[in-house]
């Protein structure tokens, strides 16, 4: 039991700072968020510290039902970091807003332990019970800001189709578990699909109703139609935390849950593996297509997280060892990338105080000449162009797909990528070279928000410059 608990101390760690957090937020009576937050922040720097310490063991615990590897503890390190740089960034963003209370801080907590469970389930009800706590965290961080409408209805759209999602996620484990005798321990339900044969009527529809909800989950066509508008009615910092961490938790389940159900080698498993590639097709060209038309930043970035959605699925189509490797490596990028061009628009609605549209850009590198050059470095990765760290990332998951007889899905990848460089470099033509209508030169003062934005730009070059160094680390798959 003691060993247990030892090597799944990145999960228990994270819930115990998040509840002691909790406790002293209410014990705390003047300036708790002073203490909250820095304590919030410490919790999930040792959270990192030991998933990485921990990163050469391997095994089970809890009678099987939470996996130990090199797999979960990346992808520990990979919801840590993500929760440090938002809540970094969160603090002038809130404090602005005069909404900087310390329930912010323990929900990205408990959103980031349940993430952890999805990484690490080894049965149905560990991955059921990890969504639920990072969706319930999600829906109450989308409608933080309840004084304003546009917050509101955010976390009320999350919380209805999420939860209409929640149903077609329980419902196809249900049918697995009819349909394989009992069984929810992914090796027993393995186990009982039978290489090569045809799959019971039962299991593969609860595979296709898996499939439903997570694609909701990782905002997918055509699954996605929740995305656009919770993402920019949500606070700016979380739509930056729930468009990575959450999109990255997704997928983390995904890739436990298609080696578990979709490689049997029969006909079926083929039709599920076409089914998904059709999916990541349509959500690489709707995706970009949508955001040519978007004015407002933040949709854009939204309809443009719908794309990254297919790209990453390419991961799950390819089905092999490269194609896990390389969509972790993807995830591991996009993450830096997507958190610093959030972090950017927030600290700028920081200075004008609001939602920038499109046209608001316009001049920014005379206005703000770091804020400008560091959110080009984050268009340019996301475009997909070379050294930077998304590049890799979709060079990776294309030769996955070429490897595994999905050629065509990687020329899709290629077009709609093609696609985006519209706006994507659209968004730089206007900051160096448009003139915004007032014409003032203001300086560039992100405040905290800078520390963020120095990281994420960090992680996008480091990635960038040694993709092959991180490849090996996370080539060790499942």
């Amino acid at each position: 039991m003691l060993q247990d608990v030892y090597y799944s101390l990145p999960i228990a760690l994270c819930s115990f700072f998040g509840i002691t957090a909790m406790l002293l937020g209410a014990l705390v009576q003047k300036n708790r968020s002073n203490i909250v937050m820095p304590y919030s922040t410490i919790g999930l720097v040792t959270v990192f510290t030991f998933a990485a310490l921990f990163w050469g063991r391997n095994g089970t615990a809890f009678n099987g039902m939470i996996t130990i590897g090199m797999y979960p503890y990346f992808f520990d390190m990979l919801f840590a970091a993500a929760g440090i740089l938002v809540m970094i960034a969160a603090r002038p963003y809130l404090q602005r807003m005069n909404w900087e209370f310390d329930e912010f801080y323990v929900l990205v907590l408990f959103a980031v332990s349940g993430m952890m469970l999805m990484a690490h389930a080894n049965h149905l009800l560990i991955t059921f019970i990890g969504i639920e706590i990072m969706s319930i965290s999600f829906y109450v961080l989308a409608a933080y800001m309840r004084n304003e409408s546009l917050s509101v209805e955010s976390g009320l759209k999350y919380f209805l189709l999420g939860a209409f999602s929640t149903g077609f996620l329980l419902y196809g484990m249900a049918l697995i578990y009819g349909a394989t005798g009992g069984k929810m321990e992914y090796p027993a339900i393995r186990a009982a699909v039978s290489y090569g044969s045809q799959m019971p009527l039962l299991l593969l529809a609860g595979t296709g109703l898996i499939i439903v909800g997570l694609c909701f989950k990782v905002a997918a066509f055509p699954f996605h139609v929740w995305a656009p508008d919770v993402y920019q009615g949500a606070p700016t910092v979380v739509t930056a935390f729930m468009s990575t961490g959450g999109k990255a938790a997704a997928f983390a389940a995904f890739i436990q849950l298609g080696a578990v159900l979709i490689p049997n080698g029969g006909p079926d498993s083929v039709k599920i593996t076409h089914l998904l590639a059709i999916i990541s097709a349509a959500s690489m060209l709707y995706g970009n297509i949508a955001a040519c038309a978007q004015q407002n930043v933040k949709r854009l970035l939204a309809y443009s997280s719908i794309a990254q959605a297919g790209y990453m699925m390419i991961g799950i189509v390819a089905g092999t060892g490269r194609g896990t490797s390389g969509l972790m490596f993807y995830l591991a990028a996009y993450l830096f990338t997507q958190i610093g061009a959030f972090i950017v628009a927030a600290a700028l609605e920081n200075e004008y105080g609001k939602q920038l549209e499109f046209s608001d850009y316009a001049g920014l590198a005379k206005r703000h000449p770091l804020l400008a050059g560091v959110m080009s470095l984050f268009m340019f990765s996301l475009v997909g162009l070379p050294p930077f760290a998304v590049f890799f990332g979709k060079y990776y998951l294309f030769t996955a797909a070429i490897e595994a007889g999905y050629t065509w899905l990687a020329l899709v990848g290629v077009l709609a990528s093609v696609i985006s460089a519209y706006f994507y470099l659209g968004l730089i033509v206007a900051m160096y070279f448009r003139t915004h209508e007032t014409g003032e030169i203001q300086p560039a003062a992100p405040g905290m928000s800078g520390v963020t934005i120095a990281l994420a730009v960090a992680g996008v070059i480091l990635l960038g410059l040694i993709p092959a160094a991180v490849l090996r680390i996370t080539g060790g798959g499942m």
